[in-house]
């Protein structure tokens, strides 16, 4: 009997010797931040941000601001004392920036909602406008809000324009933030950046 024999094309068994190699096909998708480097916080750093919250009284600590391509993500640290009842007009919303809290301590009564009443502009001189989440506004309650008993350990996701409301908490509450921001509208922030932040006290209004 006799066997067949398939003799393959030359550019048929270039293209499966490129392939086999991890070439890039030039037609797959491609990175949408080429060549980026990773970034690694340790949690040194993260905790000598609680405490200079702590040693001078401060609310919200950017961290970081990294390039990803198509967006700037905002890691950042926030300590939030012992609240009874709402601060007035302190209902936040930011237009263009999505927040997401991991909780690290501490307990807390949020409310989410988009219907934010008495809206007023946050003026865009003010240093968490202009570095940490852009242009927004206040309020006065959230109407027809949802009452989240937030906790070690929980996440919250809140899209841009949503309001977000801490009606009560019970002594303190400590989360770490991710900010996204695909508009790119606050600055970088580098490592480098940070350790300089953390190597002496902060300005009045930081």
């Amino acid at each position: 009997m006799k066997r067949s024999v398939w003799i393959l094309p030359a550019w048929l068994c270039l293209t499966v010797a490129v392939q086999a190699q991890g070439k890039i096909n030039p037609t797959d998708p491609q990175p949408t931040c080429q060549m980026c480097p990773g970034t690694y916080i340790p949690v040194s750093e993260l905790d000598a941000y609680t405490k200079k919250a702590l040693d001078e009284k401060l609310l919200d600590q950017q961290v970081r601001d990294i390039d990803i391509g198509k967006a700037n993500i905002g890691i950042g640290m926030v300590h939030r004392g012992k609240l009874d009842k709402p601060n007035p007009d302190s209902v936040a919303e930011h237009d263009q920036i999505s927040e997401v809290y991991h909780v690290l301590s501490g307990a807390a009564t949020l409310v989410l909602g988009p219907d934010i009443v008495n809206r007023q502009r946050r003026p865009a001189t003010m240093r968490t406008v202009v570095e940490f989440n852009g242009p927004g506004n206040n309020g006065s309650e959230v109407r027809d809000g949802i009452a989240y008993e937030i906790k070690a350990g929980d996440v919250v996701v809140i899209p841009a324009g949503t309001g977000h409301w801490f009606t009560k908490i019970e002594d303190h509450i400590d989360y770490l933030m991710v900010r996204i921001d695909p508009d790119k509208v606050t600055p970088l922030k580098s490592e480098a950046q940070s350790k300089d932040y953390l190597s002496k006290p902060a300005k009045k209004g930081d």
